[in-house]
């Protein structure tokens, strides 16, 4: 059997599991639960669904690429997404909670008003879409290259199969079927990473002993790194910038904290948070390991990438490695990439209907609206992807943060003044300024580099939150809140 066919079978074979999955999820749900997921979901399955909800088709593909580049210096990233967790736990969720909230941004009308409350759907909106499709379209190039390609399929079919099938398993069911399928995503995640590790490790002819002993004496196993703060791979850098990564990109992110809103109570979500939170920084250190063995066996075998996210696949489907693990490849990688797109599009169905066209739970034609509101967010999503398909020649994984340091700043600075800073705002000027934060931090990280050689790495988030906070503070009226 060639190779398009294995990943054409593997593919097929998921999806088949993965419909199942969907529809006996989306058993007695209406359009209520579909955006709620009826609260009902034990902290256990929201726990281990959170574990692989972060993780997509890139982070399968370049978290284990980039130890080429940068050994382990994610991992002092993923320290503080740790830390993260427990803040949100334990000082966004009750919030949410007590506020029976839907959409996480409902929250801004209440303490701000109406723009603000549109503003930051509008960039979760935008932030959302760009991050999801930079995801999606790793796994669309790399399945391209393995199946369409080889089939004479041109890309743009590629995309519109792909998105259409998971337009529909996400259709009907909404926040249950996430919650499931990123249970059976997040199974098969960290089962495919073992298993590679374990049959790559014996193509090397190592041992468990000799794998050990392989990957704490190699160059490339490095964690800390304290000698350069001009540097992106800097400790505090790092660890500063994943601990508020994560409350952007997790606790204010609809699409992830839709998992966690759908947990009975505020107790059941706070375990189930930080239990994930956790068990992450095991499961990002399984990749790197996964990523070390990787660039021994490259160097071994002589292979040549063009980029570090093309190592995995190139020995996944290398001559002389064992075919389970090319499978096993296409089984992370469509795990990964099509639950985390799903997740996206149900999130972002969410958010527009109830953020932007102001749809409530109880109105009659929610369930004709969510629908129609899918079926748009699933053809924006699929154009996005041939965009970037055109005009992309950046990292994949630092595109998504790049893009979250961007798009998630004014996000995280409304809710930070919202919660800790006294008084009312001009409501009406608030888009102004949460539009100037990410142009200001645009030209700031070209001075810094220009003029002074130093590198803004992720930590812009900060600084653009922290703009988007003095703006706010110079919009003041006056009055307490």
């Amino acid at each position: 059997m060639t190779t398009p066919w294995i990943v054409l079978a593997t593919i097929v074979g998921y999806f088949i599991v993965l419909f199942m999955v969907s529809w006996l999820a989306s058993r007695k749900s209406d359009a209520g639960t579909a955006l709620t997921g009826g609260r009902q979901a034990p902290w256990y399955i929201v726990a281990i669904a959170m574990i692989g909800a972060p993780i997509s088709g890139v982070t399968f593909v370049s978290v284990p690429g980039m130890v080429e580049a940068k050994c382990f210096s994610y991992m002092q990233m993923v320290l503080g997404f740790a830390v993260g967790y427990f803040v949100i736990a334990y000082v966004l969720m009750p919030m949410f909670f007590k506020k029976n909230l839907v959409s996480i941004y409902g929250y801004l009308e209440e303490r701000f008003g109406g723009k603000t409350h549109k503003t930051g759907a509008w960039f979760f909106f935008v932030s959302k879409m760009l991050g999801a499709a930079v995801r999606f379209y790793v796994v669309c190039v790399t399945l391209q290259a393995l199946v369409f390609g080889p089939l004479g399929i041109p890309f743009v079919v590629n995309v519109i199969a792909t998105i259409a099938l998971i337009f529909l398993y996400t259709l009907q069911g909404g926040v249950k079927t996430v919650i499931w399928t990123d249970t059976l995503k997040s199974i098969c995640l960290i089962l495919s990473v073992v298993l590679c590790i374990y049959f790559v490790a014996s193509a090397l002819n190592f041992d468990f002993g000799a794998l050990c002993t392989a990957v704490a004496g190699s160059e490339k196993s490095r964690i800390f790194f304290f000698d350069n703060p001009s540097e992106g791979t800097y400790f505090w850098k790092q660890f500063l910038a994943g601990i508020f990564m994560v409350i952007a990109m997790t606790g204010l992110d609809q699409d992830l904290m839709q998992r966690t809103l759908a947990s009975k109570n505020v107790k059941e979500s706070k375990k189930g948070l930080i239990v994930s939170g956790i068990t992450q920084v095991f499961v990002v250190g399984l990749f790197l390991v996964l990523g070390t063995i990787l660039s021994l066996y490259v160097a071994n075998k002589g292979i040549t990438a063009a980029t570090t996210d093309e190592i995995f696949g190139l020995v996944a489907f290398d001559g002389g490695m064992n075919v389970v693990v090319g499978i096993l490849f296409i089984v992370g990688l469509v795990s990964a990439a099509y639950s985390a797109a799903g997740s996206a599009l149900t999130a972002l169905t969410t958010s527009f209907t109830v953020d932007i066209l102001n749809k409530k739970t109880d109105d009659a034609d929610i369930a004709s609206t969510r629908r129609m509101v899918h079926i748009g967010m699933a053809v924006v999503m699929g154009i996005v992807i041939v965009v970037f398909y055109i005009i992309s020649s950046q990292d994949a994984i630092s595109a998504v943060y790049s893009i979250a340091s961007y798009t998630y700043g004014p996000i995280l600075g409304l809710f930070v003044y919202g919660m800790f800073i006294k008084g009312n705002v001009r409501d009406k000027w608030v888009p102004v300024v949460c539009i100037l934060a990410p142009i200001i931090c645009l030209v700031l990280q070209w001075a810094m580099k220009t003029y002074f050689s130093y590198e803004i790495g992720f930590e812009l988030l900060l600084y653009n939150a922290a703009l988007t906070v003095l703006g706010l503070l110079l919009l003041r009226k006056g009055e307490e809140a």
